[in-house]
């Protein structure tokens, strides 16, 4: 213990540690508070008790604070300024960087700049665009930390166990992303736009939504000028390493190839934060009028629209994704009426059930052309038994028809096979006629036997005389 203490003076644990490195290194600033609520979520319940809020903070993130005094020490994090409440801004070092790169299994090259000076003006932006992500994440506690926790702070936890899930983790998250639209990744060129935050979490249902956060200080022309830069990245295509031209972002970023002809852009989400003058409900609207062109579908016969080469534009309040999170019906989207969840605010809802209509319709009709079939070879098979049936002989004894055995026996056989000498009689009256036949053959030869024999005798003697002379 005593060398951990030396290593550590403030006696942080390698588990607190990793979640500075893992929240700093995707979200590059953020507070104690920000920290701890993205990586030991518990830690809120566990101190729900005491007397005031401020004292209930520092509870709940002296763990934290103590793991980022420790790696200041190390040259991994450092104080950048504070809020405008006065929180203490945290950031990492380049040195942090690199070891937040591991913790977040990123390249180094991926991880971005350190967030020096972000704090001179009390980042209001940043703690705008961390507030989003903890909004989209839900963070859940863990359990098995609150095991020997009174149980009135294990059903608090629990009851935020059971609401709506969030979104992916910390790791998906990227923050200060540029989008080229000239120049390359490292070296963006001018006319591009910069993601506030890029979220990828397919396992979600989201594999990849560009995010930009509002304070209501921009205005709609502006909002639209960086829509427009959007799409400039967008459609930039460049020769990928197989040598093949696709979209820029798809180097980057992987999301599944679309179908019946319909390939959007990747949706854009824009979050609300109502500090700042202007009103959202009047800025959206007239942001939809000036980005009609970007985000219009074509509506097809089913009643639902196809997307090609368009974004889907998404706008939310931060309070309403506070409080209902990514699966509550709080998001707008552009050109529909009524709020959606993010998954179908993101999707194609109707096309999707347009596509499943087709796909029951196109199976019924399949199994209607089967039976059909079905229904045609049973008739074609009906026909050619009656057909059978009407040339099927009848024996002149009986009168009965034949067999198929007796039919197939009385077919003309090949050269030198037995002949049946009685076609036209079925099995029955052809034993009878061949029983009749033996003893009258029979007879004719027991009565006249003398003849017989003088009949051979004087074929015998003709050959002799014939052979002598």
């Amino acid at each position: 213990m005593a060398g951990k203490r030396k290593n550590n003076p403030a006696g942080s644990t390698n588990s607190y540690r990793g979640d500075v490195l893992r929240v700093l290194g995707a979200l590059k600033v953020a507070t104690a508070d920000q920290i701890q609520r993205i990586g030991a979520p518990h830690l809120t319940f566990r101190h729900a008790d005491k007397e005031t809020p401020s004292k209930r903070k520092q509870a709940r993130t002296a763990s934290h604070t103590a793991a980022l005094s420790d790696m200041r020490k190390h040259g991994l994090s450092e104080n950048g300024g504070s809020t405008e409440i006065g929180d203490a801004l945290r950031n990492l070092t380049p040195k942090g960087l690199e070891a937040a790169s591991y913790e977040l299994r990123r390249p180094a090259g991926e991880m971005g700049s350190t967030a020096r000076g972000a704090g001179s003006s009390g980042a209001s932006h940043p703690m705008a665009v961390n507030e989003t992500v903890i909004a989209m994440l839900r963070p859940k506690p863990n359990m098995a930390r609150l095991a020997v926790d009174p149980p009135h702070i294990q059903a608090a936890a629990q009851a935020v166990i059971d609401g709506p899930d969030g979104i992916g983790t910390i790791a998906s998250f990227w923050t200060e992303v540029p989008l080229p639209a000239t120049g390359t990744w490292n070296a963006p060129g001018k006319g591009g736009a910069q993601a506030d935050l890029v979220l990828t979490a397919p396992q979600d249902g989201v594999p990849l939504l560009f995010i930009e956060v509002d304070n209501c200080h921009e205005t709609a022309e502006e909002l639209a000028d960086k829509l427009e830069k959007y799409a400039r990245f967008f459609k930039r295509k460049v020769k990928d390493t197989d040598g093949t031209e696709r979209p820029m972002w798809r180097t980057r970023w992987t999301v599944p190839e679309d179908w019946y002809g319909d390939a959007p852009h990747p949706p854009v989400l824009l979050v609300f934060n109502r500090i700042g003058e202007r009103n959202p409900n009047r800025t959206v609207p007239r942001l939809q009028e000036l980005t009609h062109h970007l985000w219009q579908g074509e509506r097809q016969p089913g009643g639902h629209h196809l997307y090609d080469r368009k974004i889907p534009i998404i706008a939310v309040g931060l309070n309403q994704l506070r409080q209902h999170g990514p699966a509550g019906p709080v998001f707008a989207r552009f050109g529909r009426s009524g709020p959606q969840t993010l998954l179908e605010a993101i999707g194609n809802p109707r096309r999707e059930a347009a596509d499943a209509r087709e796909a029951e319709e196109a199976k019924t009709r399949a199994a209607e052309y089967q039976a059909q079939v079905r229904r045609a070879a049973q008739e074609r098979a009906a026909k050619q038994a009656a057909e059978l049936e009407a040339r099927r002989p009848v024996c002149t004894g009986c009168g009965t028809k034949f067999t198929d055995a007796r039919w197939e026996a009385v077919q003309p056989k090949d050269w030198g096979a037995a002949k049946d000498f009685h076609p036209q009689l079925c099995d029955g009256c052809k034993q009878t006629a061949t029983a009749a036949a033996r003893p009258a053959a029979g007879t004719r030869e027991h009565q006249d036997p003398e003849r017989r024999g003088v009949g051979a005798e004087q074929k015998t003697t003709g050959w002799l005389s014939r052979l002598r002379s």
